[in-house]
């Protein structure tokens, strides 16, 4: 508890001195754009290993052996695409929101309209994830065991998350967010090296002991080979499929997530955009290898058992894992500060991304509804940021809602439902914009709502939301128990809903007329060299 609170008094700290800080709407949305590319790259990491890359993989991993790992894989190869294809493009295009760069060719309303509420979506799914993970680590930590604990848990989370979005900005939760970033790399850290060194730093040794404990009885070395969660002779076809949509969404999602779309407008250069990212990459690199070690490790010393009677979606292996190397290693009470250590890490790690989630969704309702669609253009800067703060209040009242009703589901799986999303709406529209020249205003809504609503119906009626009753003593997994009405085979939708965006996108660009080459001229000039995107962020 001391270590909590003192996490907790330090962020609100920072958060309160940001809020003294944060006068215009630059420096609520973009931290005044103040940042360089090292503190922006240790914000992205922060923003980026969230509550699904330290407690949900080191989970799935602990559950699914080999399975579990190819979450940590697509993570990561995530931000290549994030590199490659949009970090330095968006930076040089926009202002403050994904929107801003849809809308410099396009009829404003209609785009900023379809973006805003597709950022909103992705959000809001994402934040589940978090929220999910907080009643699952709190619950462990305080011994909480009832569902209606682990609820009031989410909502103290949700809450704090609203004061440090409402009063601190963009810079208030950047700053939490790199402080983060090097409690969550140390955290990890140590309990790598304490778990490594138990093996004599023989991860053969590790991996042999978490197949045998962990494994399944009959075949224990399958815990190490692929098709223990996807593909196994149950599922049959639909399990193969079903691992590359996931593999798709992964890969495909990042450079559509909207809380990280945002970052890249807090450095003051395109340079800078850049050398964050590589700076993101470096860090979130080698924490996911950690999570091998994590997960692994958590399968060898805690047990499968023993860590689905804790959480039945594995969301706390990581804490369980601190808690028995330290035991084993320097005794009882070192366990327990080992953990509360871990767990206090943990919860930084999810109050910081729920804040950038926060802030992102909030952004763009008042930036992009109330100040372009509703407003017209006409709001001040300081109508903009009282209706972002007031939005923030009830996007995080949403969250805290749905993350009540999710609590059972692992956080990476949740997440990699928020990527399949990003990927199927976000994605096809700021690829087309900045790179197709014939794309149009059509196109842009078409690719927005397509790859959004096909993504939502998929997982609505997938085994994600419903399904027959599980067998005796296995855990329930759907949202909803008792009801079966899911006819999509597939966990995730990815396979299906991101080629629909991309097809939603080229369709309605081709049946539309419009097309304003003067515009894209300008966009391509700006996106690739810098020229204009200073000027175009005074205005």
């Amino acid at each position: 508890m001391i270590l909590f609170l003192t996490f907790v008094a330090a962020t609100l700290a920072i958060t309160f001195w940001a809020s003294r800080q944060t006068k215009t709407a630059a420096d609520y949305y973009a931290g005044g754009r103040s940042f360089t590319g090292v503190q922006n790259g240790l914000a992205i990491g922060g923003d980026y290993m969230s509550a699904a890359s330290f407690l949900g993989i080191a989970g799935i991993i602990a559950l699914s052996g080999y399975d579990g790992f190819l979450y940590s894989i697509g993570f990561l190869v995530a931000w290549l695409v994030a590199l490659l294809l949009v970090a330095e493009l968006m930076r040089n295009s926009g202002k403050f929101t994904m929107a801003d760069v849809l809308a410099f060719r396009m009829s404003p309303r209609p785009v900023r309209t379809a973006a805003g509420v597709s950022t909103i979506v992705v959000s809001i799914f994402y934040l589940l994830a978090q929220m999910v993970g907080a009643g699952a680590l709190v619950g462990l930590l305080l011994g909480i065991t009832s569902e209606a604990g682990k609820a009031w848990t989410i909502v103290g989370v949700g809450a704090l998350m609203i004061v440090y979005v409402v009063f601190g900005g963009m810079k208030g939760t950047t700053w939490v967010q790199i402080v983060k970033a090097v409690l969550l790399m140390g955290g990890a850290a140590l309990v790598t090296v304490l778990v490594l060194g138990k093996y004599g730093f023989n991860l053969s040794a590790l991996l042999g002991q978490a197949a045998a404990t962990s494994g399944p009885k009959a075949n224990p070395e399958s815990f190490l080979s692929p098709g223990l969660k996807y593909g196994t002779e149950a599922q049959g076809l639909a399990g193969k499929i079903d691992l590359i949509s996931l593999g798709l969404a992964l890969v495909l999602g990042t450079a559509g997530l909207p809380h990280i779309l945002i970052r890249f407008y807090t450095v003051p250069t395109a340079k800078d955009a850049r050398k964050s990212v590589l700076w993101g990459i470096g860090i979130i690199g080698v924490f996911y290898l950690l999570t091998l070690v994590l997960g692994f490790g958590a399968a060898a010393l805690v047990g499968k058992d023993a860590i689905v009677a804790g959480d039945k979606a594995g969301n706390t292996a990581a804490p369980m894992l601190a808690e028995r190397i330290g035991q084993e290693i320097f005794g009882p009470v070192g366990g327990t500060i080992l953990l509360a250590l871990i767990g206090a890490v943990a919860f930084a790690t999810i109050l910081a991304v729920v804040a950038g989630l926060a802030l992102a969704s909030s952004s763009s309702f008042s930036h992009d509804l109330y100040a372009h669609v509703f407003k017209r253009g006409q709001a001040t800067e300081r109508q903009e940021v009282v209706v972002a703060r007031i939005s923030a209040l009830v996007i995080g009242a949403v969250a805290i809602g749905l993350g009540i009703l999710a609590q059972g589901q692992n956080v990476a799986f949740l997440v990699a439902l928020a990527f399949a999303v990003a990927a199927s709406g976000n994605l096809p529209a700021i690829l087309y914009s900045l790179f197709w020249k014939r794309f149009n205003t059509t196109g842009a809504v078409a690719a927005i709502y397509g790859g959004l609503l096909s993504a939502l119906i998929l997982v609505i009626f997938s085994p994600v939301v419903s399904a027959p009753p599980p067998p005796a003593g296995t855990a329930v997994t759907a949202l909803i128990h008792g009801v079966d009405f899911h006819w999509f085979p597939l966990s995730n939708p990815g396979i299906v809903s991101i080629p629909l965006g991309f097809l939603c996108g080229w369709l309605g660009t081709i049946l539309s007329k419009e097309y304003n080459a003067a515009k894209y001229a300008e966009i391509e000039v700006r996106s690739l060299t810098g020229v204009g995107a200073e000027k175009a962020s005074e205005h």
